[in-house]
């Protein structure tokens, strides 16, 4: 039986069962100029269900007070402006573990709705997948498996005669994006790093379990607002579950998946930086770089695998992005004494590109360990030194120089895009300025590190009680370092100076004494 046949044969078991039922009653029916006029395209299977019945309440016959669970299989009038959202619609709540059941109804050409899940978004994320369709759903809800255990699934779960002991662990959607199976990474795109997925089509049973938490924690007080929420969508014709965490005045709550940056970022990104100086040069201009002698004579080491870049490209300039000075000398990179002292001083840092933001600046650089001359992650660091005594923030922006110009190529083709769609050229910078709506890592005192096993974390234990630092090893980039914000922050105690162990690895802020 195909699949629109099966849907159709499921859908009339279901109301057959519904016509008789003594403890599920239908609402009252949409009219088919109603269907009509609804901003998706109905099944044949859904329509026929809707056309006898708008919704169902079910009635428990053992509580005398008359207590129901309402599902309305369509938008009410209040809600019609936002039905259908993100690729699915909410039919009600299960007034057993308040958990709100909706159904998938993204995609035109399906046999049926699907799939049908229960939900709570909030920081335990109790998400089960009760039914693979919603006539699948309808019926097992109405006429459940006589030979099911009720105490099997999550109350409500609409009698599927299938064990609550099936569960499924959501996974970061940029390993998605970089895995093997190529209809999924379609549908996640480049991927995001807050987002987790479940591939609905491989479930190992129903109702399942979803194993998941947001990204954000609100233990130990927030940092600010504490307005994170997650943004659940289900696309690709009902395939995908995706779980994102939007993490407002809240920290960071667990490690993210950072997108891979390539063995051969370098080659990558001045190949692209070239292609787009040329095809857009009125948004994009390079400089030359400079030789190997040259770069002998700098104050420090140049790695190969920098001075491969630096041999081609001097300077990038793309509209609506700061200009990345690279090489030295720049008018640009000055800083006061105050804030190059709090920054580590000589050998500590190279100087890329100043980032104005209303009265204040930023300078973007390049962390480097001077035990080993390695040149690691790219952090934009406030650099008015009142305001980073007071407020010491900072922004990681990239994973290393090479992933930084990559990341400017990947915005200037965007820009492209946006611009040759008419929306002008804009590229989004505003993450290059220190906490500007990044999410936070939570910053920790770093006698919690004492007797680590890793030695950089070991070491920084060490440091003068009230030093602060983050494991840069596990953010997101971007990711906003907001010290000030952390619970057992001094109130106003100003910063002595911002060190990167490791070349980034940890960022430790130490205060000054008294």
């Amino acid at each position: 039986m195909g699949g629109e046949a099966k849907a159709m044969a499921r859908a009339d078991e279901a109301l057959a069962a519904l016509r008789v039922s003594g403890t599920v009653r239908p609402i009252a029916p949409f009219t088919a100029d109603a269907l009509d006029a609804w901003p998706i395209t109905l099944p044949a299977a859904v329509r026929r269900v809707l056309l006898e019945a708008g919704g169902i309440v079910t009635v428990d016959p053992d509580r005398p007070d008359g207590d129901t669970d309402t599902y309305r299989f369509g938008p009410a009038a209040e809600y019609a402006s936002r039905a259908f959202r993100d690729g699915y619609w909410g039919l009600g709540e299960r007034r057993g573990d308040h958990l709100q059941v909706m159904v998938g109804v993204d995609g035109t050409d399906r046999p049926d709705w699907g799939p049908v899940l229960a939900a709570s978004f909030g920081e335990d994320g109790d998400v089960w997948v009760l039914a693979p369709t919603f006539t699948d759903w309808l019926a097992g809800l109405v006429a459940p498996d006589p030979d099911s255990d009720p105490d099997s699934a999550p109350t409500g779960a609409g009698g599927t005669g299938a064990s609550a002991t099936a569960s499924v662990s959501a996974v970061p959607s940029v390993a998605v994006a970089e895995g093997p199976d190529a209809e999924l990474a379609a549908l996640v795109g480049r991927g995001d790093q807050l987002t987790d997925v479940v591939d609905l089509a491989k479930l190992p049973g129903y109702p399942c379990r979803v194993i998941w938490e947001p990204y954000y924690s609100l233990e130990f007080d927030t940092a600010d607002t504490g307005s994170s929420e997650i943004e659940a969508a289900i696309c690709g014709g009902g395939r995908l579950l995706t779980l994102r965490s939007v993490v407002s005045g809240d920290f960071l709550g667990r490690p993210v998946r950072r997108h891979t940056v390539p063995a051969d970022a370098g080659t990558r990104a001045v190949s692209e930086l070239r292609s787009l100086a040329a095809e857009f040069p009125a948004r994009v201009a390079l400089t030359p770089g400079c030789t190997d002698g040259e770069m002998d004579r700098w104050p420090v080491p140049v790695p190969a695998g920098i001075r491969e870049v630096l041999r081609e490209i001097g300077a990038v300039r793309i509209s609506g992005l700061p200009h990345l000075l690279l090489l030295p000398g720049a008018s640009e990179h000055q800083v006061s004494p105050e804030t190059h002292v709090m920054l580590g001083g000589d050998g500590a840092y190279w100087p890329l590109a100043r980032i104005d933001y209303g009265p204040y600046t930023a300078l973007a650089q390049i962390r480097l360990d001077p035990a080993t001359g390695a040149w690691g992650c790219a952090v934009s660091v406030m650099s008015t030194p009142d305001t980073l005594r007071e407020f010491p923030d900072l922004t990681l922006i990239a994973e290393s120089l090479p992933d930084l110009l990559l990341t400017y190529a990947r915005l200037a083709r965007e820009a492209a895009a946006r611009e040759g769609a008419g929306a002008g050229w804009r590229p989004e910078a505003d993450w290059l300025f220190p906490n500007t709506g990044e999410a936070w890592p939570r910053p920790v005192p770093v006698e919690e590190w004492a007797g680590s096993a890793d030695p950089l974390l070991a070491a920084a234990a060490e440091l003068p009680a009230g030093t602060h630092g983050v494991d840069l090893r596990a953010v997101p980039v971007p990711a906003d370092v907001s010290f000030h914000r952390a619970e057992d922050w001094p109130y106003r105690h100003p910063l002595k100076r911002l060190t990167f162990p490791g070349a980034g690895t940890l960022v430790l802020a130490e205060l000054e004494e008294g």
